[in-house]
């Protein structure tokens, strides 16, 4: 009978707290988006200190493992988090300084051609006569130089309040900068005295929740480390490799642009599926700016290097790390990539990965 009671005053808690929350909707999610707001410094915090740790890790590795000198053991920590850091910020700012260059200087390359393209377009079809010649001679007398530039000096000189707009920009950058700065000081905090914070965090939760509970929570999140870590490790290696393969190929054919696509090309793989083919069409794209031949060669080289990382390459260096059928790779890249762009299509599959192996336990014990 007391269990009875115990479990209908449950049922009529859970009710009535879901009559609020629907009830008074606006005001709880005002105050869920001020306070999400106000945590965001420390959620990209959490998420920098983990990419860290991974690289942290391995230098705790190798960094006089075996040694029991006092100093030796002080001095792991910070000697590795520096050296994790440095290592991260090197990479960062090699990558900037390959792509920037290269970019700027396709861009402007684009906006020379684009007007003798509309020319040769405009030739085209007045070669196959399917448009009134009142049409084509209007199309064949307009200066696309002209245009062009008109459009570009709109696009520079045709902001009304430059005032408002500098206001505008300069908080923006204040604001990203002393978020960036909160969220950096945050990791560095967590991953010096992760073992620390860890037991803290343990003994509150064992404190809280019931063993059972608590053996569920300890067993979903070390799977869900797992997985994040086999899933950030070997997409990383994965993509270091397309992208080198990807460079030395284009230095082989002699095509331009080859140190800045082949760092697109190893940024977007690390979207599974449909980031190789959207980082080989932008190329190809850019490419085709110089010569539409070399775009074509670069499109079957392309393919080929895709069906090598995708038989051999992935296989190997990821290997069932995620242990996702393809079918629901599919579904969280397309998933989180609507809830939540570019972060959405990178973290969707390792979290549907989690769910799944989670409800996979679940099924297996059922039937059992």
């Amino acid at each position: 009978m007391k269990v009875e009671t115990k479990t209908l005053a449950k049922i009529g808690l859970a009710v009535f707290l879901t009559y609020l929350c629907i009830y008074y909707w606006p005001g709880i999610s005002g105050m869920l988006v001020t306070v999400l707001t106000a945590l965001v410094p420390l959620i990209i915090g959490c998420g920098i200190a983990y990419i860290v740790n991974l690289v942290m890790s391995l230098y705790e590795k190798v960094y006089f493992p075996k040694s029991q000198k006092a100093i030796v053991q002080k001095s792991r920590r910070i000697v590795c988090l520096l050296a994790a850091i440095v290592s991260l910020l090197a990479v960062i700012t090699l990558i900037i300084i390959i792509v920037i260059p290269q970019l700027s200087s396709c861009v402007s390359l684009l906006f020379t051609k684009i007007p003798e393209a509309l020319r040769m377009a405009v030739a085209e079809i007045d070669a196959l006569e399917i448009l009134p010649e009142n049409i084509m001679s209007t199309l064949l007398s307009i200066d696309w130089n002209t245009i062009i530039n008109e459009v570009l000096s709109k696009i520079t000189t045709g902001i009304t309040n430059i005032v408002g707009i500098v206001v505008q920009v300069v908080s923006s950058v204040v604001g990203g900068f002393l978020t960036a700065f909160l969220s950096i000081i945050f990791s560095v905090y967590l991953l010096y005295s992760k073992e620390q914070l860890g037991h803290q965090a343990k003994c509150a939760i064992k404190k809280v929740v019931k063993p059972n509970v608590y053996e569920k929570f300890e067993y979903i999140l070390g799977l869900t480390n797992k997985t994040f870590r086999g899933y950030i490790i070997g997409q990383c290696t994965e993509a270091a490799i397309l992208g080198i393969l990807c460079g030395l190929g284009m230095w082989v054919l002699q095509m331009p642009y080859a140190a800045m696509i082949s760092a697109l090309i190893a940024f977007t793989s690390l979207v599974p599926i449909a980031g190789p083919y959207i980082g080989g069409a932008i190329a190809a794209f850019m490419i085709f700016t110089v010569s539409p031949i070399q775009a074509l060669i670069f499109i079957v080289f392309i393919v080929v290097l895709q069906q090598i990382e995708g038989n051999l390459i992935y296989p190997k260096v990821v290997g069932t790390s995620v242990g996702l059928p393809a079918i629901w790779v599919l579904v969280a890249i397309t998933v989180g990539g609507g809830l939540m762009g570019v972060v959405g299509m990178l973290l969707g599959v390792p979290i549907a990965a989690v769910i799944y192996k989670i409800l996979k336990a679940k099924f297996s014990e059922v039937k059992e």
